[in-house]
């Protein structure tokens, strides 16, 4: 090693190595995601990646969307319910950034293979912010009282990883598993809503799917958002009056193939719907 070289950390790469590393890895998902196509898992071919890493990933995954002409319209919290985190194997939240290019229409349709490589459709609260939030030291009542409206969504999730196998740096790095939202056309003020208290029902080719409860991300979305500015804080990074803030599914994440068409009912918020082809 000559004398203006980085010392190497744990990994055995020198800083200016693993930036160039983390680069690349950005590059490669952002590839496979324009053309529809996965790689092996991140934790399998990068070991030494650690979720610190995986952020810096996701930030060059999406500065290469945003360079094409995406613009950010909202922030994703993902992994948060029990149920999502028992079937992933991924035990704490992540997050990830929307932009305009990823929203569908309610009742719209989404063309796999055009769009997604291997989606899967998961029931939401959205948040639409009319005040910013940072953290450190956002609240439950801070979210609330930031929050201008609440609607019923679908995210419809997508990997770029193979066949799904995915751990917290795997998905971190991804974008949060980021693939396209839908948000119902009703809108509502959270003010004396219970909104942990909400019931959803999904249905997938007119039979029931699926029902769960706000409650299932972290007790309630707005200690979800919470967390999600907290720990974007961290970062530098604010909740932006006007973001559209998806909490984290209230529902198992269901595949969705060509010919699938799914609808939810939302207490109170209504009902949204998406098909696929």
């Amino acid at each position: 090693m000559s004398s203006t070289s980085s010392p190497a950390d744990s990994s055995g790469l020198s800083a200016a190595a693993r930036a160039a590393a983390l680069a690349q890895i950005a590059a490669e998902l952002h590839a496979a995601w324009r053309e529809r196509r996965t790689l092996p898992p991140l934790r399998t071919s990068h070991p030494w990646l650690k979720i610190g890493d995986a952020y810096v990933i996701s930030l060059g995954f999406l500065a290469r969307r945003t360079a094409a002409g995406e613009r950010i319209v909202g922030k994703k919290i993902g992994v948060t319910s029990k149920a999502v985190q028992d079937m992933l194997g991924v035990h704490q939240p992540d997050f990830g950034f929307l932009t305009d290019a990823m929203q569908v229409d309610d009742g719209g349709t989404i063309v796999i293979g055009e769009r997604m490589i291997q989606p899967r459709a998961e029931a939401e609260i959205a948040l639409i912010l009319g005040a910013s939030l940072k953290g450190p030291g956002v609240t439950e009542a801070d979210v609330l009282a930031a929050t201008a409206r609440v609607a019923a969504c679908f995210e419809i999730v997508d990997s770029r990883i193979d066949r799904w196998d995915i751990r917290i740096v795997d998905t971190v790095a991804d974008n949060a598993s980021c693939g396209l939202f839908v948000l119902g056309t009703e809108r509502r003020s959270p003010q004396g809503l219970d909104l942990a208290a909400l019931e959803v029902r999904v249905s997938k080719n007119g039979a029931p799917l699926s029902r769960g409860f706000g409650s299932a991300v972290q007790g309630s979305p707005l200690a979800a958002v919470a967390w999600l500015a907290n720990t974007l804080g961290a970062y530098g990074v604010t909740l932006e009056a006007g973001d559209i803030i998806l909490s984290g599914s209230l529902v198992p994440l269901e595949p969705a193939r060509p010919g699938d068409f799914f609808e939810l009912d939302l207490d109170q918020l209504g009902r949204a719907s998406v098909r696929f082809a």
